[in-house]
């Protein structure tokens, strides 16, 4: 079972000082090439898998959760822009923010019964389990 990390990516103004004078490796820091991955939960149930995505800022229409060759993948795509035109000056302003997660399903799952909420911020996709195939008990003649 995954649990949700916490993590502060905002760097400090020492490490963010000590990058920029060495290795060229301040733009490169997760804050500013906007690298940031969402926090997922996994918890395993009885009946099914749990999977929460902690994704705030994002509207359900956003996302697009596919299944192909036992790959649960999860991405989603934001874009804002704001015009504001006066009479001596234009302002432009335009952010974006996108993830992909690809998790690996384990062989119990059941891809045909997989419901997803979204709902403040968090993405819940709920996936059934399928019930365990019993071994049939089979007689081998000897000839």
């Amino acid at each position: 079972m995954s649990t949700l990390v916490k993590s502060n990516n905002i760097p400090s103004l020492r490490s963010m000082m000590e990058d920029f004078w060495n290795n060229d490796n301040f733009f490169n820091h997760p804050f500013f090439n906007r690298e940031l991955l969402p926090a997922v939960n996994i918890r395993d149930k009885k009946e099914n898998y749990e999977l929460e995505v902690a994704a705030p800022g994002f509207k359900k229409d956003d996302f697009n959760i596919g299944i192909e060759n036992g790959l649960l993948t999860i991405s989603a795509e934001t874009r804002e822009e704001h015009n504001e035109e006066k009479e001596n000056y234009t302002r432009k302003e335009f952010s974006s923010s996108s993830f992909t997660r690809s998790f690996n399903l384990p062989e119990d799952v059941d891809d045909e019964h997989i419901k997803a909420n979204y709902k403040n911020g968090l993405l819940t996709i709920d996936i059934r389990k399928t019930t365990p195939a019993v071994a049939e008990k089979k007689k081998i003649n000897i000839d």
